[in-house]
């Protein structure tokens, strides 16, 4: 495996060097959301909610690593989930100490640039230990990230995305 991904930038003719890596501020959904919504809810780095006319809903941040072919750091994106309460709930009282192979269902809750919407796939949350942010696994699904998470992605695909990342 090679060491480090790096490219030379056909937007900017930069290099860049070190596996991707974007995140997300908040959920699509809060942005979405009325401002006394949002202010009566919370965002912080890794936790959200809020009440709207639908009820209270709950989110978490967490990392989604698609591996990079022949390279060592996979691509990775913070992004956020949807939990529901009970899950919420459970994993801040357990965030210290996660219980080992406790996982939850989320639905995914941002729109990934490149790919086709990614806005509410089925995953499952995975917290890590020493508070480190939780992994996520998509549930499978005919759907390209699903297919990239699950083979991987060559570095030039890894590049593209990044582009768009960077450049628009």
């Amino acid at each position: 495996m090679a060491g480090i991904f790096s490219f030379k930038c056909s937007s900017c003719d930069e290099i860049h060097e070190g596996s991707p890596s974007f995140a997300y501020r908040a959920p699509d959904p809060w942005f979405d959301q009325p401002d006394e919504v949002r202010e009566a809810g919370k965002l912080g780095d890794d936790l959200c909610y809020y009440k709207d006319e639908d009820g209270y809903h709950y989110f978490a941040r967490v990392i989604l690593e698609i591996p990079i072919h022949g390279v060592t750091d996979p691509f990775m994106w913070g992004v956020w989930v949807s939990l529901s309460e009970k899950s919420y709930d459970h994993y801040i009282a357990t965030w210290d100490e996660p219980e080992d192979g406790m996982g939850y269902f989320g639905w995914f809750c941002n729109r990934l640039p490149y790919y086709e919407n990614t806005h509410s796939l089925a995953t499952d949350v995975m917290p890590q230990p020493d508070g480190q942010r939780p992994t996520l696994t998509l549930h499978e699904t005919k759907h390209e990230l699903y297919e990239d998470f699950t083979h991987g992605i060559s570095i030039e695909k890894a590049q593209k995305i990044a582009e768009i990342c960077m450049h628009g």
